[in-house]
């Protein structure tokens, strides 16, 4: 229970960032990189809460799946759905780049690295 509540705690901590970082920064490094790096431990997250004991390389999977995302911008899902809902559009993306691969990359090594020494304490 207690670390359910604490990844309750951070998902909504980096939920509340993201926010404020897509409604209110317009810079060349948080909101493109700081922002992408993030989005990965708001969804590792978001499902340690359902999950609090985790799983075997849960933050490769996590990758994966932003990656997968990643390449539905690629191919251009929002616009092949016609999706013009501001909200979706900004969750789903809509430009791929690589650079977002690597910040995806950043972000679930930091999740690794957390980990591990969240259970050397």
């Amino acid at each position: 229970m207690k670390k359910r509540f604490f990844y309750i705690i951070s998902f909504l901590l980096i939920f509340c960032i993201e926010v404020l970082i897509a409604l209110y920064v317009r810079d060349n490094f948080i909101r493109p990189y700081v922002g992408d790096m993030l989005v990965v431990v708001l969804v590792y997250s978001f499902v340690r809460i359902f999950l609090p004991t985790g799983i075997p390389r849960m933050p490769f999977y996590v990758f994966l799946f932003a990656c997968f995302v990643e390449v539905l911008q690629y191919f251009r899902l929002v616009e092949t759905l016609g999706i013009t809902n501001r909200a979706a559009r900004i969750i789903l993306g809509s430009t791929f780049d690589w650079a977002d691969i690597a910040c995806y990359a950043v972000g679930c090594v930091f999740i690794v690295l957390f980990e591990r020494i969240g259970k050397n304490s």
